[in-house]
C-alpha cells in the first residue's frame, strides 16, 4: 500500500521553475532513495512535501489524503517528519531539550520515547546535558533523527543525512538506522548524493534531473547501469 504519492509536482522559487511535473511513491515500511546532483531538485522535492514550498501544481496524497494545501504543522501532526539538510538543531538547547522539544505522546508499546532514541543512540545519553554547539557533526545528526522520531512519525523525510559526516559515522549511524526503522514499519523517503550508502539502504531509487524524475528501478539495476550513473550522477 502507497503511503506518498507524488503526482505531476510542479513546484516554483519565485520566477523559477524548479519542479517540472515530478511523481513517484513511498510503499508502506519501504526506504526510497531521491537521487541527483546538486540542483537537481531533491531539496525541493522534500520541502514540497513537508509544506515549506507548495507546489504550484499536482498533487500530494499521504495515506490517500490529498496533502498538498495543509501548512506543514498539520503534515506533521499527519504522521510526517523532517530530517532537513544540515541538521538545524538548536545551538543553545542541551541535547535532551532539542530531542523532547517536539516530542509527541503516542499509546502503545512500541512508540518512540525518550529511552528508546538513548536506546537506538547510546551515545546521546552520554551527552544528555551538552548544548547543540558543542556537539560534533555525527552527534547532531543522532539528534536530528531522535528528534524525528520522538513525533512517532509514519513517514520520515531524511534530506541529505550523509552529507559532512565520516565514513564511518555513515556506516554505523545512518545506514544502520534505516533498516531498524522499516523492521519497525516507518517508512522513508530519503534524499542523498551518497550513491553506496543509498543503494544499501533503499528498497527502490529514483533520480532527479533539471527538476524531472529521469531514471527509476531498483538499487540492483541502477547498480549495474554504468551509463546512468554516469549521465546523472557523476560530479
Amino acid at each position: 500500500m502507497k503511503i506518498l504519492e507524488l503526482i505531476d509536482v510542479h513546484t516554483y522559487y519565485a520566477e523559477g521553475h524548479i519542479l517540472n511535473g515530478v511523481s513517484l511513491q513511498v510503499e508502506e515500511g519501504s526506504a526510497i532513495a531521491l537521487l541527483g546532483r546538486n540542483g537537481a531538485g531533491k531539496t525541493t522535492t522534500i520541502h514540497s512535501i513537508i509544506g515549506f514550498t507548495p507546489p504550484a501544481a499536482g498533487a500530494i496524497y499521504f495515506r490517500q489524503k490529498e496533502i498538498s494545501r495543509l501548512s506543514s504543522y498539520q503534515i506533521c501532526q499527519a504522521g510526517i517528519a523532517l530530517v532537513p539538510q544540515g541538521r538545524r538543531i538548536f545551538p543553545s538547547l542541551s541535547v535532551k531539550e532539542n530531542l523532547m522539544i517536539g516530542a509527541r505522546r503516542t499509546v502503545g508499546g512500541g512508540a518512540w520515547s525518550l529511552e528508546k532514541v538513548y536506546s537506538a543512540f547510546p551515545h546521546l545519553r552520554q551527552r544528555a546535558n551538552h548544548k547543540g554547539d558543542l556537539l560534533s557533526g555525527g552527534e547532531q545528526q543522532m539528534v536530528c533523527i531522535g528528534r524525528a522520531l520522538l513525533t512517532n512519525p509514519s513517514l520520515i523525510l531524511m534530506d541529505e543525512p550523509s552529507e559532512g559526516l565520516a565514513p564511518i559515522i555513515i556506516r554505523e549511524m545512518i545506514a544502520s538506522i534505516i533498516p531498524k526503522l522499516k523492521k519497525e514499519g516507518i517508512s522513508i523517503l530519503l534524499s542523498e548524493q551518497n550513491l553506496q550508502m543509498a543503494l544499501g539502504v533503499s528498497d527502490y531509487v529514483y533520480i532527479l534531473s533539471n527538476g524531472e524524475v529521469v531514471y527509476y528501478s531498483t538499487p540492483a539495476a541502477l547498480s549495474g547501469n554504468k551509463r546512468v550513473q554516469t549521465e546523472y550522477l557523476a560530479v
